[in-house]
């Protein structure tokens, strides 16, 4: 009995072998699992490790998470080729464990010290984090208006140079005319899904997608009636037709796309067809023929501005592993005879979907180039100093980065006519491998200075201006708002002087630039703007205890009173010095004349004429008379009091430590405001 069960588990995997061998992954897939749960590691080793190893690659193509495991099953089997941790690494990758990743693909490099892929995805995993940390300016959000329940969209492409019109693959589930759902056919034995078909949309008045439906002309009921009847290895049950991943001529009326068409059940695989639009519809498809050869794989067209060179995906021998992007020029009547892009482009591994823009810059999607995982994005620019020996052509590759690209499959870009903006396809995040469809946009880099101007108690001056002059010739002025805030747009590297000004107030004069700005920036820019008329108390401005020495931390606040000095070049200020009651009344003033000294001379030294400046030692003889903010701080002094010895007697010991604290001051006030005008 258990030699007839091996036999019968062993007849079940070559059916598989043979699903696996034509592409009929996901049929492939269910035979291989439920003989991997039968297969006994003991006797049959070797089975079990070809079987984990199959189902691992099934799962793999599937995007199906279980592949890890299976791989890993496979190389605890001994599965003989070491490409079981090169595609452990990947699926590892896949699902962000980088340095697993990294471990796997090590180990295979140990017997394949020079592949590429392995040493692309070595450098990948220890990169990646830092990648991520350097996102480029793209914002991109999921495409709501494409989402489909239970049902993949991908391989967007605007209609030519039309920006409103879009065609994009899916295998949602169709309605009839009446609404109604139609009847779902037979999964497809290669991905378990509904067959995908192409979908059209466009944009309205309002700017908003609509007329979500199937290309008019290229699918009737009469033909899904007609499909073909068997497929190689499923007794007679249906194989249908799928179509997707198109592009267009500039003007539209010419499409190119992926068309899977099986002949007397026999699936020949994919080829790139044709159809021409007319009254509104979409012609007979017709096959295009790039190979001499039939039985090589075509697909993923892309089309140049011109419409003379074809850019599109085969496996067609004489590339350097995996599908490849290849391209055939045309000459008036027919089409060359097909060139691999070669190494610059292409890799050990995957190669598809590529978008070629009217500039002539090449997008394409690959997991052999270095990137986050699965699919990446690549941007590939025209470079003259490095010819491929095989295309005759010269490029430079660019991972797209974050956020086009995670550690999922990010594919199928296509951007508007104008502007850095469109959309792409991901499976980011989807548990089940569904892909959706993604916009995105390159937002104009805005660079704004915004702040407020108030006086020193912190009060908006709501008739107060903003000067900004730029050495681009920008000169401006700007009336702030009732709270005395302000914004205003700047431009790109350029250098600006600012000037907040308000009558009965001294300018303030402020400087910044936006050089080498690589992304949108604000600039936080807030003006105290000291009244002309009355004293103005100088925070951060300390001594030695006692003495008249000015302390370290005394740098700011003097620094600052060199720039207002240096901001209004015509006023001449009295420097003044307070103390508090305690003490002796002469030698207080005679401190306190010190130090006013001490603080003019510490302007004198960085540039202020000294004839701008008076100090004056005034004691304790003028204490501090509280306003309406010093009330607001300190509640316990009523406002148009005075800081008297009489009063501070009065409080608490805390509260006349506070008082004293208040009276120990250094003050500036505004003599003139003709200094040198006449």
């Amino acid at each position: 009995m258990a030699a007839l069960c091996s036999c019968s588990i062993q007849q079940r995997v070559k059916k598989a072998d043979k699903k696996f061998a034509i592409g009929e992954y996901y049929d492939a897939a269910q035979i291989y699992k439920q003989c991997n749960s039968r297969i006994k590691a003991k006797q049959q080793r070797d089975l079990k490790a070809h079987v984990s190893f199959h189902l691992g690659e099934c799962y793999r193509i599937l995007n199906d998470g279980k592949a890890v495991n299976s791989y890993a099953q496979a190389i605890k089997y001994k599965y003989p080729d070491s490409i079981a941790y090169l595609r452990h690494g990947e699926v590892l990758m896949y699902q962000g464990r980088y340095k697993d990743a990294e471990k796997a693909f090590t180990t295979y490099l140990e017997s394949h010290p020079d592949d590429y892929h392995a040493q692309a995805s070595i450098y990948a995993c220890q990169q990646v984090g830092e990648w991520k940390k350097v996102p480029t300016r793209y914002k991109v959000q999921v495409a709501k208006e494409f989402l489909a329940k239970r049902s993949s969209s991908f391989a967007p492409m605007f209609v030519g140079d039309n920006s409103d019109a879009l065609m994009f693959t899916t295998n949602r589930q169709e309605r009839t005319k009446s609404k109604e759902k139609k009847k779902a056919q037979r999964p497809s034995p290669v991905t378990g899904q509904q067959l995908f078909k192409l979908y059209s949309a466009r944009k309205n008045a309002s700017g908003k997608w609509e007329d979500i439906e199937p290309a008019e002309g290229l699918y009737d009921d009469a033909a899904a009636e007609g499909e073909a009847k068997n497929d190689s290895t499923s007794n007679g049950k249906a194989l249908p037709e799928e179509m997707g991943v198109c592009c267009f001529s500039r003007d539209g009326k010419t499409m190119y796309f992926t068309y899977s068409r099986p002949v007397n059940g026999q699936d020949l695989g994919a080829k790139i067809y044709t159809s021409t639009r007319a009254s509104g519809q979409w012609s007979e498809p017709q096959e295009l023929t790039l190979f001499k050869d039939s039985s090589i794989t075509c697909g993923h067209p892309a089309l140049n501005a011109t419409g003379d060179t074809l850019y599109f995906v085969s496996d067609a021998p004489g590339g350097f592993g995996g599908k490849d992007i290849w391209f055939a020029e045309y000459d008036g009547s027919q089409w060359s005879m097909p060139v691999n892009l070669g190494a610059q482009i292409n890799t050990s591994g995957e190669e598809l979907y590529p978008t070629i823009r009217s500039n002539g810059t090449l997008y394409f999607c690959s997991t052999g180039q270095p990137g986050y995982g699965g699919l990446d994005i690549f941007k590939a620019e025209r470079d003259t100093t490095a010819i491929d020996s095989i295309s005759g052509l010269g490029w430079a590759v660019y991972n797209m980065g974050a956020p086009f690209n995670s550690n999922g499959d990010d594919f199928g870009i296509t951007f508007a006519s104008e502007g850095e903006q469109g959309f792409f396809s991901s499976n980011r995040g989807q548990k089940k491998g569904i892909d959706v469809i993604y916009s995105f946009v390159l937002p104009e880099m805005e660079f704004i200075v915004e702040g407020k101007v108030v006086d020193n108690n912190n009060t908006p001056i709501s008739d107060a201006s903003i000067r900004l002059v730029g050495n681009n010739g920008t000169n401006t002025k700007l009336q702030v708002r009732r709270d005395g805030t302000y914004k205003i747009k700047l431009q790109k590297d350029t250098k600006y002087v600012m000037l907040g000004v308000a009558r009965g107030y001294l300018n303030q004069k402020q400087e910044l630039n936006t050089y080498d700005l690589s992304d949108s920036k604000t600039y936080t820019q807030d003006f105290t703007l000291s009244p002309i008329s009355k004293p103005v108390t100088m925070d951060n401005i300390f001594y030695e205890f006692g003495k008249w020495e000015l302390t370290p931390a005394s740098e700011t606040g003097l620094a600052s009173l060199v720039k207002l000095l240096n901001d209004n070049p015509n006023i001449t200020i009295e420097l003044s010095a307070h103390t508090d009651y305690v003490g002796n009344d002469a030698s207080n003033k005679e401190l306190s004349a010190k130090r006013a000294q001490s603080v003019v001379n510490y302007l004198v030294q960085h540039g202020i004429e000294r004839d701008r400046l008076t100090p004056v030692g005034y004691g304790e003889e003028k204490p501090v008379i509280a306003d309406a903010a010093l009330n607001k701080k300190y509640r316990f002094i009523p406002v148009e009091q005075a800081l008297t010895e009489e009063f501070i007697t009065t409080l608490t010991s805390e509260q006349q430590e506070i008082c004293n604290q208040i009276n120990r001051r250094t003050e500036f006030k505004v003599l003139r405001t003709t200094y040198k005008l006449y």
